[in-house]
């Protein structure tokens, strides 16, 4: 029996609880003593329940090598639902203020009022067994025996003996199923608790490959092919918070959806101030499962980058926010002049699980071509390079001062069509309204007043087409859910006159023509029906040679829309446009943007 459990006789003085207060305050604060501490009492020796609780944790951080403090205790006993038990977290922080003297003392104290509280148990179990009324000599001595035994247990625990504690961490074959498995974020790149990096050149899109992956965590929607689990994502936009809106803006027109479940934070915490301890709680309490820093050495100032000892200090503090959420940590970082590898000393690059690299080739939006390059997986194949083009995006409603329209671009990918309904389509017209949160019972008399005030043209039957989509799906909030699949069956072909039964008119088509203003994948004021992307014209598949072309390079092909060269990327995958000129999904772009 454990003699704490007694009550009565052996209760603790003032003076013994102050000492084990002692102990724990100090070794807070001096983590070099737990080692010498640890060899003189375990956490049995404590008279409180609460201080036991606190120092197993204790010990468990010191053990894996994590920071000792009020804060790093209490997120522990946080974790395993002890927090309570240990008093709250306003008893776990009073703890740090005791700090006086050497703490190897007070363990002393400690330790000789367990053993007198001990040895007092056993006289009474004795003495209980021999004056009961069915006692027999020598009925005590079971009593004497397990004392012995247990105090030659504590004796081996005191001792900290450090190959008997290794000898009790091993684990059979079979043990290794229940260790945690690593749980995917966004397919096989990013996974949940764990340390992730972003590296590239200034200026090669490593932000906009982010906003990317950030949006569609936050959504849910599969990233370009790649499975994507759905929760909340913390942008803390330290570098570049003024360009943030347009890039959220551009990418919610081109999906036609709001960016949901994300959240930014515009500016810089410093990870070796007392702020980034705030951070950390506030983290705690949101639990996102996705944590972006952008970037690393803004969060790091003064932190020299080239000490591999500064380094390990700021990616300690990263790791504290990891086991404080459990979420992907995902930092953005600069490269060297020279090279593929992140700017500063190699420290960081061992604590990470994943590690991208991100760089793009060419010089407009037409022809640049992104590319992530996954150059570390810590427990699984390196996968194949991904590699995107840019779509240009014109802002609904904004214009600079010299009246030009605002713009931006979004990632689309090379190997991967986006999942967006064709522009002019019902189901485009579904996200659209849903984007603006348009009340589903709304007819088709007041859509019609709607898409008009926009500059949407569209015919009437398509109009309620969507209109009946929207109905058959239930609920506004089942609408917002971007995983719901649209329906596969496409409408028929838009430029056709509407059937006089559905609704049309002779003449319908010309006194509505498409609009001219160039579609944007996503919609916008004025965007028409696309077509899919033009056929390679005869002269580049073996027919004749035109005047244009005799001399064109052969093996160079045009893009049919500008008719100028092709990247060779898409040449190479059988497109016949740029994918800023693709009807069916680019935005027209000047050939000279």
């Amino acid at each position: 029996m454990n003699p704490r459990d007694q009550g009565g006789q052996d209760e603790p003085t003032p003076e013994h609880i102050e000492a084990e207060r002692y102990v724990i305050g100090g070794c807070t604060h001096e983590p070099r003593y737990i080692p010498v501490v640890r060899a003189v009492i375990t956490g049995r020796d404590f008279s409180q329940p609460a201080h036991e609780l606190i120092w197993d944790a204790l010990l468990h951080l010191y053990d894996e090598g994590r920071p000792i403090a009020p804060l790093s205790i209490r997120l522990e006993l946080e974790k395993r639902k002890e927090l309570a038990r240990a008093g709250g977290g306003a008893y776990v922080t009073h703890l740090g203020d005791y700090v006086a003297g050497s703490p190897d003392y007070y363990a002393d104290e400690v330790r000789k009022h367990a053993d007198l509280v001990a040895e007092a148990d056993l006289g009474r179990r004795i003495i209980q067994q021999a004056t009961a009324p069915d006692a027999i000599p020598g009925g005590a001595v079971t009593f004497i025996d397990d004392y012995l035994q247990r105090q030659k247990e504590r004796a081996a625990g005191r001792s900290g003996d450090p190959a008997d504690a290794l000898l009790a961490e091993l684990l059979d074959a079979s043990s290794l199923d229940n260790m945690p498995t690593l749980e995917p974020l966004v397919g096989d790149l990013l996974h949940l608790d764990t340390l992730a990096r972003i590296i590239g050149p200034s200026g090669h899109m490593k932000s906009f490959v982010t906003i990317d992956l950030a949006g569609h965590v936050g959504t849910g929607m599969k990233w370009h092919g790649h499975h994507v689990r759905q929760g909340t994502v913390v942008y803390l936009v330290a570098e570049g918070a003024r360009g943030i809106r347009q890039r959220v803006r551009a990418w919610e027109k081109h999906y036609g959806q709001k960016m949901h479940g994300v959240l930014f934070l515009p500016r810089p915490v410093q990870a070796r101030g007392p702020e980034w301890d705030t951070l950390i709680e506030a983290m705690r309490r949101l639990q996102p499962a996705m944590i972006v820093i952008d970037t690393q050495a803004r969060v790091s100032v003064g932190v020299e980058e080239n000490s591999n000892t500064e380094l390990g200090i700021v990616i300690e503090r990263m790791d504290d926010l990891r086991r404080a959420t459990e979420a992907c940590v995902l930092l953005i970082h600069h490269t060297g002049h020279v090279g593929e590898h992140g700017r500063g000393a190699s420290a960081a690059k061992g604590a990470l699980q994943s590690e991208m690299h991100v760089s793009k080739k060419g010089d407009s939006a037409k022809n640049i071509v992104v590319t992530m390059k996954v150059g570390k997986q810590k427990d699984s194949e390196e996968g194949a390079d991904l590699q995107f083009g840019l779509k240009v995006v014109t802002l609904d409603g904004e214009h600079k001062p010299d009246g030009r329209p605002v713009t931006s671009v979004v990632l689309e990918s090379l190997d991967q069509r986006p999942d967006v309904p064709a522009i002019g389509t019902p189901e485009w017209l579904v996200r659209r309204l849903d984007t603006d949160r348009v009340d589903m019972r709304w007819g088709s008399p007041r859509v019609i007043e709607w898409c008009r005030d926009r500059g949407i043209q569209m015919r009437k039957d398509k109009i309620e087409e969507a209109i009946r989509i929207r109905k058959r799906r239930g609920s506004f909030d089942e609408l917002q859910d971007p995983r719901n699949d649209l329906p596969p069956d496409l409408p028929r072909d838009l430029e056709t006159q509407t059937p006089p039964d559905l609704g049309g008119r002779s003449g319908e088509f010309d006194e509505n023509p498409r609009s001219n203003i160039p579609p944007q994948a996503g919609g916008g004021p004025g965007d028409g029906p696309s077509k899919p992307p033009s056929p390679r014209s005869p002269s580049r598949e073996g027919g004749g040679v035109g005047e244009d072309e005799k001399n064109t390079t052969p093996n160079t092909p045009l893009c049919t829309i500008c008719d100028t060269e092709l990247q060779p990327l898409r040449a190479e995958r059988g497109y016949t446009t740029h994918l800023g000129c693709d009807p069916e999904t680019g935005s027209h772009p000047n050939t000279a943007a």
